[in-house]
């Protein structure tokens, strides 16, 4: 079943300015970490080095402010990603309510990066590293929707196929012949969260669905 949500009531689903759970999803791997600390900090010396070399010019606010937004983009950085991501998902003209159930449930490896490293024997070699992701097919009264994918963690191991689920649906046509986005999901039953990335506010969206359905 597909409810219609209002503009108004999406914008209190998903907000515009990142939340702390948006923050923490979108710092990324440590690898990711890494590489937002190292633009940190050599954006941030180089400018402020410069800075002090420009006391004098009519330059040295600017190249100072600079210095300081480099030395912050560790903490600016994932916020303008989620916000980004928050935006996208509401630039979709239908949103609407998904009440349905867990069709189909499994485990797949996915490549999360790949490296190239020489062997004993002085040969070039892909090693690749690989994460168990959960899978979860859901459909309706109407037929299969589409997928919800996550890493795996042990909490995950209590969903089973007929459970109860409830999320958002974006789609830029009226009769949601084509779904373009899904949200994160919730499975009342188990009061489990499951999705990628915290989309929802979720105490919010909770309160929706016990409105609504």
């Amino acid at each position: 079943m597909l409810l219609p949500i209002k503009q108004n009531e999406i914008n209190k689903l998903i907000p515009s300015v990142a939340t702390g759970k948006q923050f923490n999803a979108a710092l990324g791997n440590p690898q990711k970490i890494f590489q937002r600390i190292l633009i940190s900090a050599i954006g941030g010396v180089i400018t402020l080095l410069i800075s002090q070399s420009q006391i004098t010019s009519q330059f040295y606010s600017l190249w100072l402010v600079l210095g300081v937004i480099f030395l912050l983009y560790i903490l600016w950085g994932p916020i303008l990603e989620a916000s980004k991501k928050n935006s996208k998902f509401k630039s979709y003209s239908f949103p609407a309510l998904f009440d349905g159930y867990i069709s189909d449930v499994y485990v797949e490896e996915r490549v999360e990066n790949q490296q190239e490293q020489a062997s004993k024997d002085g040969r070039l070699q892909v090693i690749e590293k690989k994460r168990s992701w959960v899978v979860l097919g859901i459909e309706d009264e109407d037929g299969f929707l589409g997928d919800i994918s996550f890493p795996l963690q042990n909490k995950f191991n209590i969903l089973k196929e007929g459970m109860r689920i409830n999320c958002v649906v974006f789609s830029n046509r009226k009769d949601f012949g084509n779904i373009q986005a899904i949200s994160d999901a919730w499975c009342p039953e188990i009061n489990l969260w499951v999705g990628y990335y915290p989309f929802l506010l979720r105490p919010a969206f909770e309160e929706f669905v016990n409105r609504r359905i």
